[in-house]
């Protein structure tokens, strides 16, 4: 039996929905607090992985298995945010900042939770060595590889 890989970490809450993107002439391009909060992310993965509470071996696994991501969402109210709206730039950061490929993800958890003195996202990042996709699809690695 395969032992489960797992690490845990906590974020800055990412900019909300709104405030990820803006306009410039025709164009949406990613705001100043989008791009802040990636770089925050970078710098902390870095920090995790200089301490080794992040090692080559996890990122490895992470590359080759399949990724479990559970977020807690820790908000200053509980009525301002949707819950969903975090997802997205917080999953990005975390995969981009360790070179991983945000395809690998297959389960998601998250929750809203409620901390107004504390605003911030509870990571667990886990390593699913094996998953089992529908039995109605078989799922051809090499065949991918290929193409």
């Amino acid at each position: 039996m395969t032992e489960i890989q797992r690490v845990r970490f906590s974020l800055p809450l990412p900019p909300s929905v709104n405030d990820q993107y803006t306009q410039v002439g025709n164009r949406r391009v990613l705001s100043k607090a989008h791009i802040a909060f990636k770089r925050k992310v970078r710098q902390y993965l870095h920090r995790l992985r200089v301490d080794e509470v992040i090692t080559d071996d996890f990122v490895e696994a992470l590359q080759q298995g399949w990724i479990g991501l559970f977020l807690d969402f820790y908000f200053e109210t509980p009525l301002r945010r949707d819950l969903d709206g975090g997802l997205k730039i917080t999953q990005d950061a975390i995969l981009e900042g360790l070179g991983i490929n945000d395809n690998r993800v297959v389960d998601i958890h998250l929750v809203k939770r409620i901390a107004p003195t504390n605003p911030r996202v509870e990571v667990e990042l886990e390593v699913i060595p094996h998953w089992q996709f529908d039995d109605e699809y078989v799922y051809l690695a090499e065949a991918e590889a290929k193409d």
